[in-house]
Order: C-alpha cells, then sequence, then structure tokens
C-alpha cells in the first residue's frame, strides 16, 4: 500500500515553497526532498507581526515540527534539484533532528545544495544571532535554555555589570552551521543518471534511478521500483526546453515528443501544477528583452542589479551575459557578489559531462576567421582542464564577496551590472544592495524570478505586474514593460557591528572576570584532586612506614634481605647449622642464589671438599630457527625508537607552526547584531524578464497525457493552477481518472497492504508447470500445497492431483450426473503483458495486414478488402477491445495480439 503526505508544497496552497513529501511503500518511509523557506521574510507577511520573536508564529513551524517528528523514523532521503526549496533544510534535519537515513542525488545536486546552503547559513549567521550547535537543545531537553556568549547582545547594547548573563532566545529559525552543511551533504550517495540503485537494510527490494530533469544542473526524476506497489515516478520542476547550459528534460524526447519508455506507464506518477495556468512567453524574446535593456542603460551610465540565486539558475545567466559581452565587445564590469561564487564555478568548470546545451560545443564569442588567435588565447589558459572548461571562463566575471569590497572597487556611480545573492532580497549582498541602489534614478532593477511569498523580491513582482495591461501580464505569452518606481518603503536590515566605546570595556571586563573565575575554579578542582589523592594514599603509606625504615637501614649497611653483606664478603660471617653446605669463597663477587655452594663429583664420607671457583662466566650461544636465524628483536626496536623520536620532532615542528600562526591571526573583534529600519526613497525602474526555466502550462497539459500513468498525485501548486490542470485532464479521455491534490498534512492511500512471502517450489512442481514466455521473462500458472520440512525453515509449494483437490476442497467439484460422463471445468485463461498499439502495427505489417493510428488509442486494420475493417481499441485502464467483422483480417489481428501476450492458464 502506497501512503502519500505532504509535509510543505502542496496542492492548492497559497504557500507553494518549500518542498518536502513523505511517501509510505508499506513499512518503508521515503521523504522526497527536504527544502527550507526564506527565513527572513518582510515583517508583514508574518501571521502575528510583532516586536517580540517569542511572540511570532512563523509560517513554516508546522511543516518544521512535523519534519523534526518523522526524521528518526525516514529510511530513505532522495534530493530532486540543488537549490534551497528542494534541499535547504537537509543539513539541520540531520545534524539535529536525527535525519540519518540513506540520501542519494546526483553530484551534480549534492554540490549545488552544498554551495547553496554554505551561502545562506552565512549570509544569516552574519546577521541574525540564530544560535550555533552548541546552544541547541537536545530532543529530550526542548525545554531547556543555553546560555547565550556576551558578545551576541542586540541592539540595546550589554547588560549593566553584575548582571547574570542573558539568555538565548529561540529565534524560529532552524539554520545550520557551515560545518553541519559540509558533514551533512558529504554522507549523501551520489548516482549518475541512468545508474540503478539495489537498495539493502530496510529497504530490501527498492530499486531507486535518477533521470535528467532538466531546470537545474543534476536536476532529477526519480523513478522507484517496488516488487510490491510496482513504479513510481517523482518528477518537479522539469523543463523540456533546451538551454545554454542544460539539455531539456528526458521524460520527452525527439520531434516527435515520444515519451521515455522507461518512464512511461507508472503506476504512480507525482508532479507538481506550479505554472499550470501560465502561458510562457518565446525564448527569443525574453532573451533579447534582457539583453536590451542591459545594453540601454548601461550605455546611459547607469546601473543594473540583478538578484539571482547562489548555485543553480545563476549559471544560465552568466552563460547568457558571457555571450552578449564576447558578441558586443563591451568594457562593463559583471560584478557577481557572492562568498562561494569562485567555488561554484570551479566545480562546474569539473563536471563538464553534466552540461548540455551549447555551452559544451562552442566558444562563445569568438570569430571564426580567428582560429589562430583562438589557439593562442588557448595556450595563454594552459591551467584550464578542457575546452568546456575554457568556454566557462566567464572573462569579464569580477567577484565580490560582499558590497563594502565593491564599492572599494568600483565607485557608485560608474555603470555596471550587478549580480547579487539572494534572489528573494530577505537578506545579504542583494538586500543591501537595494538600499542605496533604488533611490538613483534611471538605475534598473532586473528580475528574473518571482521569488518566495512573504520576501521582498515577490512584493516587487507584484508591484510591477499589478502596473501591466491585462494582455501584457507575465503569464499571458507577453513580455511586459519597465516601471517607474515610486513611494518610500520601510526597509529592515540586520547586521553585526564591533563593540566600541563603554560597551567595549564592559565586555572585557565580563571577559577577565570570566577567566578568572575559570583560573579560580580550576585551582580549587586540582587542590581537591590532590586531597583526594592523599587520603588514598595514607592508610597503605602509615603500616609500611616501620619496614621502609629498616630497610633503609640495612641498605646502609651493606646487608641483604636475609642479613648477609652484599658486598661478598661471606667469609667474615660464621657458619650455622643451616648453612653447612656453603664455602668459602676466595674471589671478592657476590654470587646469587647456590652457586656459591660447592658441588664435588667424588665424594668422601663426612664432609665435602673444599673447592675454589673460577670468575663466572657466560657462554653465548647462536640461536636459530627453522629458517637458519632467529630475528633480531633488538633491531626493530631500535629502529621503532628511532622513528618514533623523529615523529615526536615533526610534531614539535608542527605544534610550533600552528603556536606561530595562532599568534599571527588576530583576535576577531567582539561584535553584536543590530536591526536598522531604513526609509528608502524609490525612484529607480523595475523590470521582470521570466527566466526560471520551468514548464509552462502548455507543456504540463500535454506531456503529463502522453505518460500516460494509472494514477496521479498533484502537488506543488497553488489554488489556481490546480484547478486548471484537474480540469484540463478531466476532459481527456484516455487520462486517469484516479488523480489525487492532497492539502498539506493530508494523507492518500493507494492500494491495500500486501505481504510478501517466500516459498519453495518443488522438483515435481517445476516438472508440470506450462511456461509462457513474455518479453525476457516466463510465467506459469501453479496450484499446489504448501508443505514445511524439518530440514528448512523455507516452506515447499507442491503439486497435487485434481482428485486430492476436489477432496480437500468440495466447492470445486461440481456435482455428477446419474447415466452421464462427469462434467470437467474449463481452464482459465489469462493474458499477462500491456499491449503497445506501435508494437502490434509493426507486427501486422509483416503478415500484410495493413494497420494505421487514428487517435485516442485506436488502430484500424485492413485488409485485401477495403470492406474488412478491424480495430484495435486500447482503453485508460489497459483493456484491450477487439472490434470488426469474422474474416481472416479478424483471427490474424487476434493472433498477433495473443502473440505480444504471455498466456497462462489456471
Amino acid at each position: 500500500m502506497l501512503t502519500f503526505t505532504p509535509l510543505s508544497g502542496a496542492a492548492k496552497s497559497l504557500r507553494t515553497s518549500p518542498l518536502a513529501y513523505l511517501l509510505q511503500v508499506d513499512d518503508i518511509n521515503i521523504l522526497l526532498d527536504c527544502g527550507s523557506p526564506d527565513w527572513c521574510p518582510e515583517p508583514s507577511s508574518s501571521e502575528n507581526a510583532g516586536d517580540d520573536v517569542t511572540e511570532n508564529k512563523f509560517h513554516w513551524e508546522q511543516y518544521c515540527d512535523k519534519l523534526k517528528e518523522i526524521a528518526p523514523t525516514v529510511d530513505l532521503v532522495l534530493l530532486s534539484h540543488g537549490d534551497l526549496p528542494h534541499s535547504g533544510l537537509y543539513p539541520y534535519a540531520y545534524s539535529r533532528w536525527g535525519l540519518k537515513a540513506p540520501a542519494y542525488s546526483t553530484l551534480p545536486v549534492q554540490a549545488m545544495a552544498r554551495i547553496a546552503a554554505t551561502e545562506e547559513v552565512d549570509g544569516i549567521r552574519d546577521e541574525e544571532d540564530v544560535g550555533g550547535a552548541e546552544e541547541q537543545a537536545t530532543p529530550g531537553t526542548e525545554g531547556d535554555v543555553p546560555m547565550r556568549d556576551p558578545s551576541n547582545s542586540s541592539q540595546d547594547g550589554q547588560p549593566e555589570e553584575g548582571s547574570l548573563p542573558q539568555l538565548h532566545v529561540p529565534t524560529g529559525k532552524y539554520v545550520a552551521t557551515p560545518q553541519e552543511v559540509h558533514d551533512s551533504f558529504d554522507a549523501v550517495n551520489t548516482l549518475r543518471y541512468s545508474q540503478p540503485a539495489h537498495l539493502s537494510g530496510r529497504c530490501q527490494g527498492l530499486t531507486i534511478t535518477p533521470f535528467n530533469a532538466g531546470h537545474t544542473l543534476g536536476g532529477t526524476i526519480w523513478k522507484i521500483r517496488s516488487p510490491a506497489v510496482g513504479t513510481i515516478v517523482y518528477a518537479v520542476n522539469m523543463n523540456h526546453m533546451r538551454e545554454r547550459h542544460l539539455d531539456g528534460t528526458v521524460l520527452i524526447s525527439g520531434a516527435g515528443g515520444t515519451i521515455f519508455e522507461p518512464l512511461a506507464r507508472p503506476d504512480l506518477l507525482i508532479t507538481d501544477a506550479d505554472r499550470a495556468n501560465v502561458i510562457g512567453s518565446r525564448r527569443k524574446d525574453r532573451d533579447a528583452a534582457l539583453i536590451d535593456t542591459i545594453t540601454t542603460t548601461l550605455s546611459s551610465r547607469s546601473s543594473l542589479l540583478l538578484p539571482c540565486d547562489a548555485s543553480t539558475r545563476v549559471l544560465e545567466l552568466l552563460v547568457l551575459l558571457d555571450q552578449h559581452w564576447s558578441f558586443a565587445r563591451l568594457k562593463f564590469p559583471i560584478c557577481l557578489l557572492s562568498r562561494t561564487g569562485r567555488e561554484m564555478l570551479t566545480f562546474v568548470r569539473s563536471m563538464m559531462e553534466w552540461l548540455g546545451g551549447t555551452v559544451s560545443k562552442e566558444d562563445v564569442g569568438e570569430e571564426t576567421s580567428g582560429k589562430r588567435n583562438n589557439k593562442r588565447r588557448r595556450d595563454d589558459d594552459a591551467d584550464e582542464e578542457a575546452i568546456g572548461a575554457f568556454a566557462l571562463r566567464f572573462k569579464h566575471l569580477e567577484f565580490f564577496p560582499n558590497p563594502q569590497v565593491l564599492l572599494e572597487t568600483y565607485s557608485s556611480k560608474d555603470p555596471k551590472l550587478i549580480l547579487a545573492v539572494p534572489a528573494s532580497f530577505s537578506h545579504g549582498p542583494s538586500r543591501l544592495l537595494f538600499a542605496d541602489f533604488a533611490a538613483v534614478p534611471d538605475n534598473v532593477i532586473l528580475l528574473t524570478g518571482r521569488g518566495e511569498e512573504g520576501t521582498l523580491g515577490r512584493m516587487l513582482f507584484e508591484r510591477w505586474n499589478k502596473t501591466q495591461r491585462a494582455e501584457d501580464k507575465w503569464d499571458k505569452g507577453k513580455l511586459g514593460s519597465s516601471v517607474m518606481l515610486d513611494g518610500s518603503l520601510n526597509l529592515r536590515i540586520n547586521s553585526r557591528v564591533p563593540l566600541a566605546g563603554v560597551e567595549l570595556d564592559i565586555f572585557q571586563q565580563k571577559q577577565r572576570l570570566m577567566r578568572e573565575k575559570a583560573a579560580v575554579a580550576q585551582a580549587a578542582l586540582a587542590r581537591n584532586q590532590q586531597l583526594l589523592e592523599a587520603d588514598e594514599g595514607a592508610d597503605s603509606s602509615d603500616s609500611d612506614s616501620d619496614a621502609a625504615d629498616e630497610e633503609d637501614v640495612e641498605r646502609a649497611l651493606g646487608l641483604d634481605a636475609d642479613g648477609s653483606r652484599t658486598d661478598g664478603a661471606d667469609w667474615g660471617r660464621a657458619m650455622d647449622a643451616d648453612d653447612s653446605g656453603r664455602q668459602m669463597l676466595s674471589f671478592d663477587i657476590y654470587l646469587k642464589g647456590n652457586v656459591s655452594r660447592a658441588v664435588s663429583f667424588f665424594k668422601s664420607a663426612g664432609k665435602e671438599n673444599q673447592r675454589f671457583r673460577m670468575f663466572p662466566y657466560v657462554e653465548k650461544k647462536r640461536r636459530v630457527d627453522e629458517y637458519g636465524e632467529v630475528i633480531d628483536v633488538a633491531m626493530w626496536v631500535r629502529r621503532g625508537q628511532i622513528m618514533e623520536e623523529e615523529a615526536e620532532d615533526e610534531e614539535a615542528k608542527e605544534r610550533k607552526r600552528q603556536e606561530e600562526e595562532a599568534k599571527k591571526v588576530t583576535e576577531e573583534v567582539p561584535s553584536k547584531y543590530v536591526t536598522a529600519v531604513v526609509e528608502v526613497q524609490l525612484a529607480c525602474r523595475l523590470l521582470f524578464v521570466d527566466l526560471e526555466g520551468l514548464n509552462d502550462g502548455r507543456a504540463t497539459k500535454t506531456i503529463i497525457p502522453k505518460v500516460a500513468p494509472r494514477k496521479l498525485i498533484i502537488v506543488h501548486g497553488g489554488p489556481a493552477s490546480t484547478d486548471s490542470l484537474l480540469e484540463s485532464y478531466a476532459n481527456i479521455r484516455n487520462m486517469t481518472k484516479d488523480i489525487y491534490s492532497p492539502a498539506e498534512g493530508e494523507s492518500v492511500q493507494i492500494g491495500q497492504n500486501t505481504n510478501s512471502y517466500s516459498i519453495s517450489l518443488s522438483d515435481e512442481m517445476l516438472a508440470s508447470v506450462r511456461m509462457s514466455r513474455f518479453e525476457d521473462n516466463e510465467v506459469g500458472f501453479v496450484t499446489g500445497r504448501i508443505t514445511t520440512t524439518a530440514s528448512s525453515n523455507i516452506p515447499v509449494l507442491e503439486s497435487i492431483n485434481q482428485a486430492s483437490l476436489s477432496a480437500t476442497r468440495p466447492s470445486l467439484a461440481l456435482p455428477h450426473v446419474l447415466g452421464g460422463r462427469p462434467t470437467q471445468r474449463l481452464p482459465h485463461s489469462t493474458m499477462i503483458g500491456e499491449l503497445k498499439l506501435t508494437a502490434l502495427k509493426a507486427r501486422l505489417a509483416t503478415v500484410g495486414v495493413q494497420a494505421e493510428l487514428i487517435g485516442e488509442g485506436v488502430l484500424v486494420c485492413r485488409g485485401g478488402d477495403v470492406e474488412t475493417v478491424v480495430a484495435v481499441r486500447k482503453s485508460a485502464r489497459g483493456q484491450v477491445e477487439l472490434e470488426g467483422t469474422v474474416c481472416d483480417v479478424y483471427y490474424k489481428v487476434r493472433k498477433e495480439i495473443y502473440g505480444l501476450h504471455a498466456q497462462v492458464s489456471s
């Protein structure tokens, strides 16, 4: 049984982002995408906007609470795109909420999601106090409020001296740390396109395969194959159009618009309806409008601000701008404000096999007559790895980590094109630039996306769209015109500023007091430890004190433990009864044990002969083993000591080097987070050009019916777009009627609970089964009895005859008629397979039957006589209907239909 629950991004929802869905296949929980909302919406977009953040209830709280609840129970995570609406919350859920299930994506999605998440967390943490890894409460202690460092204060300054440190107030924003972002995406497993992965463990039996979805680099359509429920296709945010750096989706290919065979006719298709009511404009017109606006603005000595994302759609913009700059030979700078811009382009240059379009097939902007000059330029760029990397060199592009560095390089009066992240104007460089940029007349703000609901980017888009004429709206297939902004706008800007003056003195004093308290506590702890150790050794030292004193006296007198002298002068001591065997030694050396006892081979009666001994000598004998020589252990010990000494020297050098580097690094200046409300006088121009790279309504309403899913789930769409898609599919005859559009948090159940068991077929059963071949498989129908054996825990299916079957199941036996022959049931035939009218048409051509497809799933077959017509109709539920007069053509067509199926008899 399938159970589908949208956690966020449901159909008929006012907020279509982020995307996250829970798919339950029997007892396996699969999380489809794990996107993050924009954590910095405008205050007016909050449901309960107020000055105290503890009283705000953000729109993402319900989604995050549900994800936090189910995260430990998830068995598989599939990420389809590398942007924040699809993958932004995965690092936080992985690190804080226990989302440790195996995650899969393509290699570009993994890298692009890492870059986008890093850019977001760095930008937000540079402006707001969202807490660190050590400040988060564990799942079992959600009520605990951790202490906050005094340096992370609000705009009100530091507390008075002597007061308690401030408590960290949760902001309701789930922003991971940069290290958590890297650790989480390092754990993601990467696949290539069309590479099936057979899962194990809890997901035993599932097979997942990624396919190209377009829209973003590495964007994925996931195909999930389960032996219990069939094929599931998850396809959201697709683009069938070929772009400059990407090919279109693999779902539809060829000039005839045929559906990709591995993705055709799935048991369940999950797709989006975000732009179902949108009529897209022509790509040629959009590019021309964008280029003309940029060229005109720069030529008039004005600047343009183009907000963009950090990893995915910015690539299409960079390729388009680089082509135009090279073709028109413009000298104006293209400035990219992003901390991760260089890292992103470095990765893209190393992944040329994932790119498509024209970027990997031509050197943009170079004349064909200058082949020699091109070769010289390529020689100059010898550090590039391939021709594709040379095509992505972007020689007109400059990188800036923040607006301050940009203003230090170029004056605000210099004409330039600025690409700033993020695209929503919610925080970061784009928001800081907007405050100054929008007040300059003749400047242009160029939007290429609508932005997320509740952000400044969406507010600007709606303002532009409202000023357009009804026939020039963005969703009517037309290009609008730029508008002049007027009025004022109160913009809330968060920032982190260093402490100075009295605040800095108070902070340093508190830090000094904290260090002194820590030193006193450490000293007290060490003193207590010493006292405990002294108490533990007091008993043993008191009992052994007398014995130790006696040993010291004897050692000073030169006596052994038994009272004998240790200098070898045993001859000075009188012999007693126990020392009858001890002899006087003539040499001045001490011998241990019984060495001093003389033993004579010749014995005399009554006493032993006195004998003098030589100086003791031990003969060293060479030891050998079965191989001829014993390993010299001492040599290896000496070598090990030398290696340890060398390692210690290297560690000491490394430690010294690190200490020197630590001394060179300047200590971070203590800072605080402040919030300022700036009134912006709007005087610039505003234009929107749709470059989101997504299917419009016409493509969505044409492609999905060709896929012909047995069941369909619609997600990620507003009320108007969802209703438009449902109405369109309702008018298609062969489209499935099992269409669901669940709301957020609503579960949809498809199918019934099934249980699978493993059995073994006996030899007699295998010999009696009549197999029928179908494609690469052989199928057959069996009737038997399950038995168990003591030698195996797997039950065995054995064949039974008709008599025993009738005896065990009397309901199947027909009553016997007196005086007549026994009646037997006719076998029931079952046909297995799926009829493809194109394949049937090809087979009929080989037997001389003319066939023609007339649409609506009908194949008309004709023989030599024009009047003999047979129609083959295939319904939406997979039923095949054969209509026509009884003639040779009828039987030929039926025979070929039977040949395309496997027939089994029960």
